[in-house]
């Protein structure tokens, strides 16, 4: 075995006072390195998401009645508190994973030679969206439940996978400035997509406020309409995504563009129709836990693709030693393994 370098003085002030410039200084990590911290930080974002729809499926969302403590007399769960205990105190531990995922993205991102700063910010912002998300999780705690603070907190968990998702784009880019690889009429109408399927995450929140998944067994708070009304709406949105979607790719085709926004499109129309599949089969059995577990995570993978579309459609040429390009993995198919 090596032996360990002493660890002076100076070594430890400085470490002390910039711990990450001191790592960087003496620790140089490959592309792949980057790349694979930037893909775990976005696969525990979506996981997150998922285990907060198991909470909230499992009637779980007050099984720790306070905030930032269990209970009163308790940071963690008791024996008393029970299964509805113990699935929320362990999706808050979870929010450490989270943040050591992230923190490993940061640290990676800082230590790459040569720095990327603007890569070591799109980390940071994923730090400080968490810890918001953590807090405002703690409210949705403290006011029972509301169904308006639900919203915002998934909201704000999908703008923790939109950050996370830009991150894991850069790795795999330079940093010269974006050149266009198709028109301004393509980016047109992928924009109206990504509006589109904002307003569907958006509309789906509210068919989650006001459906009959509360998040606890008790009496809780819902959204006063009617959720099957919602539902139908949020499905003629999903629609008018696919036709998007559907128009884009045949407009790609038309003008030979190049590869890589067809196949993102591609990837997005299969989602899309996975997803459908799962909507429509949770409606009409009357929204079976699993199935609405299955159609959250969906909606995670729908919104990771229309971003990869949007990405797609341009270049960041750089040092090749720096973003050397690897084989490229199926994002869908990994973070449905994850």
């Amino acid at each position: 075995m090596e032996g360990v370098p002493n660890l002076t003085r100076a070594d430890a002030v400085a470490a002390a006072r910039n711990p990450l410039a001191f790592i960087a200084d003496r620790w140089t990590p490959q592309p792949r390195t980057v790349r694979r911290a930037a893909l775990a930080a976005l696969v525990m974002a979506v996981v997150i998401v998922v285990t907060g729809g198991a909470v909230r499926l499992t009637g779980s969302g007050l099984g720790c009645p306070t905030w930032p403590t269990c209970t009163d007399d308790s940071l963690t769960t008791t024996r008393a508190m029970g299964f509805h205990g113990a699935i929320e105190f362990g999706n808050r531990m979870l929010t450490y994973v989270l943040c050591a995922a992230v923190g490993w993205a940061i640290i990676a991102a800082r230590a790459q030679k040569p720095w990327r700063r603007g890569l070591t910010r799109l980390g940071w912002a994923q730090f400080w969206i968490v810890m918001g998300n953590a807090v405002l999780g703690g409210i949705v705690v403290l006011v029972g439940l509301n169904p308006y603070t639900v919203a915002a907190h998934f909201l704000l968990s999908t703008a923790l996978i939109t950050v996370a998702a830009v991150t894991w784009q850069r790795t795999r880019e330079g940093d010269a400035a974006p050149r266009p690889l198709v028109g301004k009429a393509v980016q047109q109408l992928v924009w109206f997509l990504v509006a589109a399927s904002v307003l569907l995450i958006a509309v789906g929140t509210v068919v989650t406020g006001a459906g009959p998944h509360a998040g606890d067994s008790k009496d809780v708070a819902r959204i006063p309409i009617d959720w099957e009304t919602v539902a139908k709406l949020h499905a003629v949105l999903a629609w008018i995504v696919v036709t998007l979607t559907f128009a884009l790719w045949f407009v790609l085709k038309a003008v030979d563009a190049p590869k890589g926004p067809l196949h993102r499109t591609r990837d997005l129309f299969v989602v899309l129709l996975l997803q459908g599949v799962i909507g429509y089969v949770q409606y009409f059995t009357h929204l079976p836990e699993a199935m609405v577990a299955a159609h959250m995570l969906g909606s995670c993978l729908v919104w990771i693709a229309v971003l990869r579309v949007l990405l797609s459609l341009r270049e960041r040429p750089g040092d090749p030693a720096a973003v050397a390009e690897l084989p490229e993995p199926s994002a869908e198919a990994t973070l449905t393994k994850a």
